[in-house]
């Protein structure tokens, strides 16, 4: 009889999990096969911030949402947090937590403030100049 290479599928007895690995779950599963967040197709980009809304309905729903859905709910529970962040401390590719951020706002369950394009944000010099006079009151 061979041994299997550690690893490997038969290791565990089970064609879900790899001992190295951890849990095989595809993320075009986790998302139903979308790449774009909801119908909208809302962009989400990677310093966006989450937070959740604890009024709108669904958040504690255990039925309605998924695993990943409950897991980046509870994530945003505690603070506000970046949509690179959720994708960190959910261990899930980013791609992925877009499409199901994606699916949260639209049920309302979250908020996502987006960051201020560069153009928007005051010139450093205008700053320096305010700072300056305050300095010289």
């Amino acid at each position: 009889m061979t041994e299997n290479p550690p690893g490997d599928l038969r290791d565990e007895g089970s064609q879900w999990y790899d001992g190295e690995a951890g849990p095989l779950v595809r993320p075009y599963a986790m998302t139903g096969g979308r790449t774009q967040p909801g119908p909208t197709g809302v962009p989400l980009d990677l310093i966006a911030l989450v937070t959740l809304d604890p009024a709108a309905p669904g958040v504690d729903d255990d039925s309605a949402l998924g695993p990943e859905h409950r897991t980046l709910i509870e994530l945003c529970r505690t603070e506000t947090q970046s949509v690179a962040e959720l994708a960190a401390d959910a261990d899930l590719p980013v791609g992925v937590v877009r499409v199901l951020l994606g699916d949260l706002l639209e049920l309302g369950c979250v908020t996502v403030s987006r960051p201020v394009p560069p153009a928007h944000l005051p010139d450093e010099r205008i700053l320096r100049e305010v700072i300056e006079g305050l300095r010289a009151l």
